[in-house]
């Protein structure tokens, strides 16, 4: 009989326990910019995802970084602005479940408490404009998690799941 426990012997799995290894989990950083009530978002172009729909500056972790930095980047890359790790403000947590390819995602939103810079579309071949919209105006073809995570924002939510049965 091949026990759990037996020296030499690779673990059986057993009904009800977790395994060994959890599953790879997807980090996405989402870049939150609010001003007199309106919310930044792009227009995704060219993507294998969402394209022709609105969407939050965003990426996702690269190896070797932590959250912090990886929307500094982020805002970097995608906006041309420079963010403090220190000036990032969690404001959402978003455990999304995606029901196209079935993984796991935990979604962060942040909120820089001042950035540097003049923002402009830094990436023209993925984003084909750069819109400020009033949050409670919102457009119709954006992201569904990313109108769910704002909505939650504003109600000052800090955590929601998206995708996962009841």
């Amino acid at each position: 009989m091949n026990r759990i426990d037996e020296p030499g012997r690779p673990p059986v799995p057993v009904p009800g326990k977790p395994a060994a290894n959890p599953p790879a989990l997807v980090i996405g950083v989402h870049l939150v910019l609010l001003d007199e009530g309106k919310v930044l978002l792009g227009l995704r172009k060219n993507t294998s995802y969402a394209a022709g729909m609105w969407h939050l500056p965003a990426g996702h972790m690269e190896p070797g970084e932590p959250v912090s930095r990886s929307m500094v980047r982020e805002a970097e890359e995608e906006l041309g602005i420079t963010i403090a790790e220190d000036d990032l403000v969690l404001v959402h947590t978003l455990h999304h479940l995606d029901a196209d390819d079935g993984r796991s995602r935990l979604q962060l939103f942040f909120r820089p408490a001042r950035h540097r810079g003049h923002i402009s579309n830094r990436e023209p071949h993925k984003c084909a404009q750069l819109s400020w919209w009033p949050l409670d105006q919102l457009p119709e073809a954006i992201v569904p998690y990313t109108a769910h995570a704002l909505g939650e924002i504003t109600r000052g939510s800090a955590l929601s799941t998206v995708g996962w049965s009841a």
